[in-house]
């Protein structure tokens, strides 16, 4: 079966009701930084917390009586899993999905409350797929791939409807590539109705197996998928995803860890919106300039925002280390009463906002009579860090940047 408009249509009908039409936002932020008019597709707000469930719902929809009573197997990092355990709960249907090792928590207690009996296993799609290839010869449940479906791509196809209803006249449209389940669906809508429309892909740079592949000109499989971006965390693509991105996807570009972390952290702070790595990889491309477009009116599909919230502390971290925001230093100060006291108080003269202190005046290498202070501050940026640090300076404290 191959995946067609008709078949896209078809899916719209099934899942209306039973999923979002998800709003569809101009962001001044990513306009002014990108150069072009941006519109930010919201599927980090889908039922689920993601675009997952519009493949799983038209999937399970088209299962034979007999395959129901066997219920459903699937493979997922987090997104997949949940759309197919909750598709198959409302339908009454036993669900099993197989989720990597460290697959983010909050997506492993998600899948198990939406109803499915969860098995961890390996570390990548790939290595999941092998066991879930294994309980399904053992339960006979019936297979539902996560990107390599006509049914499931067509689900995520309505992506591309919606799109168009909302902004009929969008040039560009950009979406994260791991299978290539997601950008397959909304190309094949896109281009069969409007072939003028620009669809570009976006993978982690250490999971660029699409890229790679089409590239090549032939299924590539890469030696490693390890990124923040785990729910496009994918070493080989499917065949049947190759051939439409190959037929369809105008261009594919990459983004890098670090990049992306920064777009996560950009959606927070400026967006108020919780999103994943996979879902920030479209605004990752668009203001780092990876796509070589200016003026164009751009949607950006952000993909789900299930995310570990240890991952989020840990980017809001570094984004604040990064930006001078948050610094440590360490001095020494003499070890009698005030000291101290007299130290802060130049902290609070230079306007900055102490977090933590550590006093140790038993350290190796501290001098008798002396002791170490380590001050953790907030500070308003880059240049307010080197102010402070000079000042302390300036006044004999010998401090140093810790971070």
């Amino acid at each position: 079966m191959e995946v067609s408009l008709e078949l896209i249509k078809e899916a719209a009908g099934i899942i209306k009701g039973d999923v979002h039409h998800t709003s569809l936002a101009f962001s001044n932020t990513f306009s002014q930084m990108s150069g072009n008019k941006v519109y930010l597709k919201a599927e980090n707000l889908q039922k689920t917390g993601s675009f997952k469930i519009r493949g799983a719902l038209n999937k399970i929809h088209h299962l034979t009586d007999e395959e129901k009573a066997r219920g459903v197997i699937a493979i997922s990092a987090g997104n997949h899993a949940q759309g197919v355990a909750l598709s198959a709960t409302k339908a009454g249907i036993k669900s099993i999905i197989v989720m990597p090792e460290l697959a983010p928590i909050a997506k492993v207690v998600a899948t198990k409350n939406y109803g499915a009996r969860v098995e961890l296993y390996g570390s990548v799609f790939d290595e999941c797929a092998r066991r879930a290839r294994e309980l399904q010869r053992e339960t006979g449940a019936t297979f539902i791939h996560p990107f390599n479906d006509p049914h499931v791509i067509a689900g995520q196809g309505t992506i591309g409807l919606e799109i168009l209803e909302d902004l009929e006249d969008v040039e560009v449209v950009v979406a994260a590539i791991g299978g290539g389940g997601l950008i397959s669906g909304i190309a094949t809508a896109l281009k069969e109705l409007k072939p003028s429309i620009k669809v570009i892909g976006v993978q982690a740079a250490n999971a660029a197996s699409m890229k790679a592949s089409i590239d090549r000109g032939a299924i590539t499989t890469i030696s490693s998928a390890k990124t923040l971006a785990d729910g496009i965390a994918v070493k080989t693509p499917g065949d049947l995803t190759y051939r439409i991105v190959n037929k369809y996807v105008d261009d594919i570009v990459t983004v890098t860890e670090e990049e992306i972390a920064n777009a996560i952290l950009m959606f927070l702070e400026r967006t108020k919106l919780i999103v994943e790595g996979a879902g920030a990889v479209p605004i990752a491309a668009l203001i780092n300039k990876k796509i070589n477009i200016q003026g164009k009116k751009v949607v950006a599909v952000l993909s789900g925002g299930n995310i570990d919230v240890n991952i989020i502390a840990q980017i809001i971290e570094r984004g604040l280390v990064k930006a001078g925001r948050k610094i440590k230093i360490k001095t020494k100060i003499e070890d009698r009463p005030g000291q101290l006291y007299q130290l802060l108080g130049l902290i609070a003269q230079a306007g900055a906002n102490v977090i933590s202190i550590y006093h140790d005046r038993h350290k190796a290498g501290v001098e008798l009579g002396l002791a170490e202070v380590e001050l953790d501050l907030e500070t308003r940026d880059e240049e307010h860090s080197r102010k402070i640090y000079k000042l302390l300076n300036e006044k004999g404290y010998d401090a140093k940047f810790a971070i």
